[in-house]
């Protein structure tokens, strides 16, 4: 198998272990945790996942494509 099958096949996979969620209107970080968690205290994993585009957990924003660990 060439580097370039293997690439096109890692490409391919349907699932990934990492999820993404689209902020809606009324979402908090709690509430998203609850969803894909059952426990919204587990909150802050998914703020420490997004760093790079969340400054505070408190503060997101609808429209944002929020990794989910």
């Amino acid at each position: 198998m060439s580097e370039e099958d293997v690439k096109e096949k890692g490409e391919s996979d349907s699932w990934s272990a990492e999820q993404v969620h689209e902020v809606k209107k009324g979402d908090t970080l709690w509430k998203i945790a609850e969803h894909y968690y059952g426990d919204g205290s587990l909150y802050m994993k998914i703020f420490e996942a997004n760093r790079n585009i969340l400054k505070d957990p408190n503060l997101i924003k609808v429209g944002q494509k929020l990794k989910i660990p």
